[in-house]
């Protein structure tokens, strides 16, 4: 190769363009959020939240929000009526519907209280919620509020509320993307083949299951109404998916109705720490899926 030759190919060399650096796109998450109520606190609340979660990013993802009126009337068109107590099929329902990864919904108000201990003041209050609509669980809940002489004082300290509770809100979405991915990405469990589970909790005849003779506790242990339920004067049905052991003992909790307030995991606790009578077919013990259903309502207030 002669000098000369070599300064040509040395040239053409240096005039190859670069390969453009790699730049980090972070994913987007499609996030609704819903109505609060009709009017005051409830319409202020929500849009205060939109405020603080449109365009934000965290954990690698970024946060676009519905058109507002959009996913309004997609969720009335389904019949949505602003429900907090939901199934996991509602709620990917909903969230199909809508056209979001998540969304969020709840109920915000401003009511007027009284007590002996002090004088007339205004509570407002926001129950926020956020699901999931891959999967439908609810994957955080909040109720912040403030309390004032007057109504729109407790508002404004509400609101100025809500920027932090955005932040939790984001960081939760981010880390059920990233389980939902795991989850979507994990290969299927492989069970035993030589003892399937018997589904007891479809609705179908008893004929269905031959002759199992269902499970049965050795002593009921009830899920506690939790302190954040009595704040919220919730009531509300939360529905588990148990699997049971042809042992008796529990080896799954799914909540597949979930109502929030403390009130999924006070159920899944308790339903976890009971023994049952293990369900049997033809005299042996059998493994199984049942459905328990349990009903909150607010405690009577003593006289």
């Amino acid at each position: 190769m002669t000098y000369g030759s070599a300064l040509v190919i040395l040239a053409l060399a240096l005039s190859r363009p670069t390969a453009a650096p790699t730049v980090f796109q972070p994913a987007t998450v499609r996030l609704a959020v819903l109505d609060m109520g009709e009017a005051g606190t409830g319409v202020r609340a929500p849009s205060q939240l939109s405020k603080a979660l449109a365009g934000a990013q965290i954990g690698g993802i970024r946060v676009a929000l519905t058109d507002r009126d959009m996913s309004r009337a997609a969720a009335r068109g389904v019949g949505y009526r602003g429900s907090l107590n939901m199934t996991l099929s509602e709620a990917r329902d909903l969230g199909a519907a809508v056209g979001c990864d998540f969304f969020v919904t709840g109920d915000a108000q401003t009511l007027r209280r009284s007590s002996s201990a002090r004088p007339v003041y205004f509570e407002s209050y926001a129950s926020v919620f956020v699901a999931s609509s891959r999967t439908g669980r609810l994957i955080r809940w909040e109720r912040p509020a403030a309390e004032a002489a007057t109504p729109g004082e407790a508002e404004r300290l509400l609101l100025a509320q809500l920027d932090a509770a955005a932040a939790r809100l984001l960081s939760a979405v981010a880390e059920a993307r990233a389980r939902e991915d795991r989850e979507r990405l994990a290969p299927p469990q492989q069970g035993d083949a030589h003892a399937p589970i018997i589904d007891l909790s479809a609705e179908e005849p008893e004929v269905a299951h031959g002759n199992v003779r269902p499970p049965a506790p050795y002593r009921r242990i009830r899920p506690a109404y939790t302190e954040e339920a009595a704040r919220a004067e919730a009531e509300a049905t939360v529905d588990a998916s148990v699997e049971i052991g042809a042992d008796g003992r529990v080896t799954t909790v799914e909540i597949v109705r979930w109502a929030g307030f403390g009130l999924d995991d006070s159920v899944a606790s308790a339903v976890s720490r009971t023994r049952f009578r293990p369900a049997e077919r033809g005299g042996e013990p059998v493994p199984v899926r049942v459905l328990l259903r349990y009903n909150f309502r607010r405690p009577q207030k003593k006289e």
